[in-house]
Order: C-alpha cells, then structure tokens, then sequence
C-alpha cells in the first residue's frame, strides 16, 4: 500500500507535513511527549519512552501495518496520530485512535488535517470502525471527532483525576461503509 503525506499550510503561515513516523523520529517524539506530559493533561502516560524504547515502538508499528503518522513542523516531530488495528482476524476491521500535539501547535487547524489523513488511512486499509476515547473536560477534542463522524458509544465515569477532579472518559467510534 502507498505511504500517505500530506502537506499544507498551518494559520500562521507554518508549513506542516503529515507523514508516516520513522525510526529517526524518536527522539523528537519523547521530547514532544514530556512537555505534554508535563502540561499535565489529555495524554495517558506517566513518563515517556526512552528513545530507544519509542524506536521498538515505531517498528513494531510498522511490522503490524497500523498507522503511526507524525505531524513535522520547523523540521521537528510536534505531534503524531496513530491506529493500533486489532490483532486477531476476528478484530483486524477495527482500530485504536490515538493523537496529541504539542501546546504551542494547537489551535492552528492541524487537527482537522490529522482527522481527513486518518479517514484517508483508514479507507485505504479498509478500516469498518475507528474507536477513541477522550476526556469529557476537553471540549475542543470532542467536538472535532463529533465534526468528522465519531458519535458517543459510552461513558466510564469518573475514569481519570486530572487537575483536582474526577473526569469521565468518553467511548466513541466512528464507522466506515464496506463500499
């Protein structure tokens, strides 16, 4: 299958591309991912991979055929998207979503990019349904997955404690046609 990239312009005027992560993305991803960490919210990790560790993730991405996409910005990895596909045959329709970008990236339309590449993927994989969660105390999220299709399927109440508070955790799937 053909490697998908995408290429545009953010709002302020960055040049971003969307493209499958490599080996030599490591290293920017954990940095990327301890500033998220550090924020202290929407990202469900405690401490990131080491650089070698988020190696053996990326290919193990690879060898599985699920979609690992980075978001470069100025050169860097500042985000990524990906699809962990189910591992047994009875489950290979269906797919984990899972996205975050770095805070000051946010709010420049790359989300919406992130989501028609991800569509675009999971066509060409022929993806039946596409299953994230996301937290209820992020609003901007939710909507933008509402936007492109997901519709709620549950809610775990009180799943997580984020910033003082107990915050329940959204289910939502999003389905695509055989056709």
């Amino acid at each position: 299958m053909s490697q998908l990239t995408m290429k545009f312009t953010a709002k302020d005027e960055s040049e971003v591309v969307l493209r499958p992560i490599t080996l030599q993305d490591a290293e920017d991803i954990v940095t990327a991912v301890t500033s998220i960490i550090e924020a202290g919210e929407y990202i469900q990790k405690d401490v990131p991979r080491t650089v070698e560790e988020e190696r053996q993730f990326i290919q193990s991405m690879m060898d599985n055929e699920n979609m690992y996409m980075g978001v470069e910005r100025e050169g860097k990895v500042i985000g990524i998207a990906r699809i962990i596909r189910g591992d047994i045959k009875m489950k290979r329709h269906t797919g984990l979503f899972r996205t975050w970008i770095i805070e000051d990236a946010q709010g420049l339309g790359i989300g919406k990019k992130i989501m028609e590449y991800t569509n675009a993927w999971c066509k060409q994989y022929k993806l039946r349904k596409l299953c994230l969660t996301v937290f209820s105390t992020n609003k901007p999220a939710y909507k933008l997955y509402e936007r492109y299709g997901f519709v709620e399927e549950g809610v775990q109440k009180e799943q997580a404690y984020i910033n003082g508070q107990y915050v329940d955790e959204i289910l939502m799937a999003q389905f695509y046609s055989d056709k």
